[in-house]
């Protein structure tokens, strides 16, 4: 049996997947004041195991052989502003591997961070890492992935980071598995708790770019049929405003219709839309998005614009958690539009699986070791 445990376990998909893969509850969760909102669900979702705040100086006791932890990845991902290797939220991973390997001193601590962990960006903070792990008696593997090639219809590029109680390190796996469908998982939810969508605008009606492409391009068809005919793009480019430019539409003519219509401050984005092109500038496009084979990472806007593939309307809480590989019977603490991002601050459960799975291999002394003190994979 192996026993595991967690720090920080955010909204607890790597401590979902650990259970799946060890078939063990974790014995305990750890964590720090900051993040007890965050943890709120997880804690709910595992009733009745232990949960310690380290820095109200609550302790565990009880030996554990894993644990794992989703340290806040802001500081390395480029989707954040002030991203780099000195941004402040950086340091939970220091302070938790010092935590972990000093004072629990588990036979393997793992941990997930933004792609850029893995990159030139992320040398600093690995190096730290490393002495970290050096001082206490462990080596160090970091392995890069994304969630699409672990079965789940997110592009979703991550790293994970794991110190082995040993002098060498395993050669892991490499995933490559078929991905579900966007749209069928979303189809295929079948709770009907915490089914209230989490934008509850009507896409066809509210989104007006959206509405162009129904009633302009397509001469008044509806969201369902739409739906239907879209072709898999990109994950870039699945949004309202790619299409219409994939269509051969410029900002100038949608402001022509926006104006006939009397929508003037879409009249107004559409001039400095036209002209921002045209100088050879960008524009963010943050529309509606229709689910199609695959998305983009489940971050950001995303849970407030995907739709569903068929019904006028954005996604529920149910089919966010779905997306991101939660069971069936996991309930948010407060299902509110001010936690949905708590859905996306996470490892897709079906990623933690595979990664706890190596850890049990590896254990299990099925993987090859590998005579070095770290690797980069």
């Amino acid at each position: 049996m192996i026993k595991h445990a967690s720090i920080v376990p955010l909204i607890g998909g790597e401590t979902i997947g650990s259970e799946l893969a060890f078939g063990e509850k974790p014995t305990y969760m750890m964590s720090y004041e900051a993040f007890e909102a965050n943890d709120a669900h997880a804690r709910n979702y595992y009733s009745g195991t232990p949960y310690y705040v380290l820095d109200r100086h609550e302790r565990p006791t009880e030996s554990v052989d894993v644990v794992s932890s989703v340290c806040p990845c802001a500081g390395l991902s480029q989707l954040s502003h002030g991203f780099g290797d000195d941004n402040p939220n950086n340091q939970w991973m220091g302070i938790t591997a010092r935590h972990v390997l000093e004072n629990v001193k588990p036979k393997v601590f793992w941990g997930e961070n933004a792609p850029g962990f893995a990159g030139k960006i992320g040398e600093t903070v690995r190096n730290e890492l490393k002495q970290i792990g050096k001082e206490n008696g462990y080596t160090m593997s970091v392995y890069r992935t994304k969630s699409l090639l672990h079965g789940a219809p997110q592009i979703r590029e991550r790293s994970f980071y794991f110190f082995w109680r040993d002098d060498k390190v395993p050669l892991l796996t490499f995933y490559n598995r078929e991905h579900k469908k966007i749209e069928d998982v979303i189809r295929n939810v079948r709770s009907n708790f915490q089914t209230e969508p989490i934008n509850k605008k009507t896409p066809s009606k509210d989104d007006l770019y959206y509405k162009y492409i129904l009633e302009h391009i397509h001469g008044g068809i509806t969201h369902r049929e739409f739906s239907a005919m879209v072709e898999p793009q990109k994950v870039r480019t699945q949004d309202v405003f790619s299409y219409i430019e994939r269509m051969g539409y410029d900002y100038a003519t949608v402001g022509e219709w926006m104006e006939e219509r009397g929508y003037e401050r879409e009249v107004e984005k559409c001039t400095r839309r036209h002209a921002k092109l045209a100088s050879g500038g960008n524009i963010m496009r943050r529309g509606t998005i229709i689910p199609k084979d695959y998305i983009g990472a489940f971050v950001g806007h995303y849970p407030t614009m995907l739709t569903h593939p068929d019904e006028d309307r954005f996604i529920n809480y149910r089919e966010a958690m779905s997306i991101m590989g939660l069971p069936e019977d996991f309930e948010l603490v407060d299902a509110s539009p001010k936690v949905a991002n708590h859905i996306c601050q996470n490892v897709p459960v079906q990623t933690a699986t595979d990664m706890a799975t190596e850890v049990l291999a590896t254990l299990k002394g099925l993987r090859k070791m590998v005579d070095t003190d770290y690797s980069l994979l």
